[in-house]
């Protein structure tokens, strides 16, 4: 095992490819951890060392059946994780948080299935602020979490003990849940990565609703690569969630991102939370060469006030349904203030906050029709164990400034660290943008972690930029010959249409290629001879969305088109052909069919072109 505390889920991965460590010896490692590390409040149950040993023993026999394969069948491999305890695992109780509500389901919830299925090791479920309704981490009879380096401060919720887990080096990766900052605001207190995904991308089956049209589950990791590792074996399209969606991505702009910050911020008083913030933009705006513009904050507060402040309380309500009049006393007081609200609000009332929600969603989607992320500090201020004691709902209110909207405003979210506050606690920023910017966040929040933490590795954003979620939509198939293919001046295209990349291959054998004269950047022209001598070309296969291919077509320049394409297995794709004017004698094309590709060829140049 490497002597760095924390599990990151890439690095361990890697480790088990190359050997250096097992599934046991990572299980053995983590229980004396957890043993040693004085938070039993983190913890709400546990799975049995037995279980887990008979977990290893399949991974480790899977792994021995079929080598390196192994980490195509399960991509997240004896990485161990643990989840919320308002998130279902067969066979273990399901709490809330709450004795009196408690049952043991005998089902997992579909997303813990999806991980478990790719190989992941459950340890455990958290501690949580009761019923998922808190920001604070205190709010449960099992004991408040602590922030990860202070028994000063709160841990933030109301997945408390997931993010407390991993920052504590005890998982590699958790599940929360956020319907209002709970998977964000403890990411920013315990200096981790929390994402928040479009709403309906990650099916809630088995989750124990707050507000059941609003709630997704979140992901807490140590940086953004394990956390979109993680998103890509989550996000698949479940028929039974009545509030799954199939999202169609935005994909990946090729111009420098528009950022916005709103205006105007407040800190409550707390300078060191402010410069953290301001510092954090600058470097960003400096180092990545990016000039935020300012929008006006005001459609965003009007819609978190509909939350707590609005009939959205009654769902809080409707969740617990005859549970809350049964069980008022088995319930926190602060939550069951809370949940009470809901006694003011009518069903005229929660017609009435559909329409101002309606009213207000088309404001800020105007917004990001100028703007393709909005940055916002992930938290006004940390507050202490004294400062949530002395003001419960105030200061758990505070700290929902910057998150309580971002659901009801159907927008996806991603919580990063940033520059530490001049008293030494954690501080960070969340990006923000409209449904389907999930991987669009995922590649800026990577590039913003760069800048501050070690843990990051400078190329998360292009590797996650390469992977796209799995497609619920349908696609075609294209074949890329010349300047599209990876790492060549146009493959931004094909990256901008949400295309993914699926193989490397060639073409049949009846296949000339030319470089085709005045063209820039430089192109070739794939030309099928059946009645010609040719040999097969090295091409690329992209899976490109149906709802994209039509503007990404438009953009084909003469004497370039988009025809069909025979592989050398016999798969008719559409792919790139040209005109055959453009290679005729006298054209100035060069035939360049005997270096088999574009790379190929362009190698070749690089070569003849480089000095003695």
């Amino acid at each position: 095992m490497s002597t760095d505390a924390r599990f990151r889920v890439r690095a361990l991965l890697d480790s088990y490819a190359r050997k250096s460590t097992t599934p046991r010896e990572v299980v053995e490692t983590l229980i004396a951890r957890i043993a040693a590390s004085g938070r039993p409040e983190v913890w709400l149950s546990r799975v049995s060392e037995g279980d887990l040993a008979r977990r290893v023993a399949e991974l480790e026999a899977a792994y021995a059946r079929l080598g390196a394969a192994v980490f195509e069948r399960m991509p997240l491999f004896g990485v161990p994780f643990a989840v919320k305890d308002n998130i279902d695992v067969a066979g273990m109780p399901t709490t809330a948080a709450c004795d009196a509500f408690a049952y043991t389901p005998r089902t997992s919830a579909f997303a813990v299935d999806r991980l478990l299925d790719a190989g992941a090791i459950l340890v455990g479920k958290t501690n949580l602020d009761q019923f998922a309704t808190g920001l604070v981490g205190t709010r449960s009879p099992y004991g408040r979490v602590r922030q990860f380096e202070s028994d000063a401060y709160v841990s933030g919720g109301s997945s408390s003990g997931s993010a407390v887990a991993v920052a504590a080096g005890l998982v590699a990766f958790a599940l929360g849940t956020d319907t209002a900052g709970s998977g964000r605001v403890p990411a920013g207190f315990n200096e981790l990565v929390g994402l928040k995904p479009t709403p309906g991308l990650v099916s809630k089956r088995g989750v124990v609703p707050a507000c059941r049209s609003l709630d997704c589950l979140s992901i807490f990791s140590h940086d953004v690569g394990d956390a979109w590792e993680v998103l890509l074996q989550m996000a698949k399209y479940d028929g039974h969630d009545g509030y799954a969606r199939r999202v169609p991505s935005l994909g990946l702009p090729h111009a420098a991102l528009r950022l916005a910050v709103p205006r105007p911020l407040t800190f409550f008083s707390d300078t060191q939370a402010q410069q953290a913030f301001a510092t954090t933009l600058d470097t960003i705006a400096t180092r990545l060469e990016l000039t935020p513009v300012h929008v006006p904050f005001e459609p965003m507060q009007r819609t978190a006030a509909l939350l707590y402040d609005g009939p959205w309380v009654a769902e809080r309500r409707a969740a617990l349904g005859s549970f809350f009049e049964a069980h008022r006393a088995d319930i926190d007081p602060v939550v069951a203030e809370v949940i009470a609200k809901a006694d003011r609000y009518s069903a005229v009332d929660a017609f009435n906050g559909q329409y101002a929600l309606a009213a207000l969603r088309s404001e800020v989607e105007a917004m990001f029709e100028e703007i393709d992320v909005l940055v916002v500090p992930t938290t006004p201020t940390h507050p202490s164990f004294d400062d949530v004691q002395a003001d419960p709902i105030g200061a758990n209110s505070q700290l929902g400034v910057y998150t309580n909207f971002v659901n009801l405003l159907d927008l996806c979210a991603l919580a990063v660290p940033g520059v530490r506050r001049a008293d030494g606690l954690p501080a960070g920023v969340t990006l923000i943008a409209p449904a389907g910017g999930d991987q669009r966040l995922a590649v800026l929040g990577a590039q913003i972690q760069a800048l501050f933490t070690a843990v990051a590795a400078a190329d998360d954003a292009a590797s996650i930029a390469a992977k796209p979620l799995p497609f619920e939509e349908p696609t075609v198939t294209l074949a890329v010959v010349g300047a599209h293919l990876r790492g060549q001046p146009l493959c931004w295209q094909m990256l901008e249409a949400g295309a993914r990349f699926v193989q490397t291959t060639r073409t049949a054998s009846q296949y000339r290629l030319y470089a085709l004269a005045g063209t820039t950047p430089a192109k070739p022209a794939l030309v099928r001879t059946p009645d010609e001598p040719g040999r097969p070309i090295e091409i690329e296969l992209w899976e490109v969305p149906l709802r994209t291919f039509g503007t990404f077509v438009a953009r084909v320049p003469a004497p370039l088109g988009i025809g069909s394409v025979q592989t050398s297995d016999g798969l008719i794709v559409k792919g790139f052909i040209c005109e055959p004017a453009a290679v005729a004698p006298g054209s100035g094309a060069r035939d360049i069919t005997e270096f088999g590709g574009w790379r190929a060829w362009l190698a070749t140049a690089v070569q003849a072109r480089s000095p003695a």
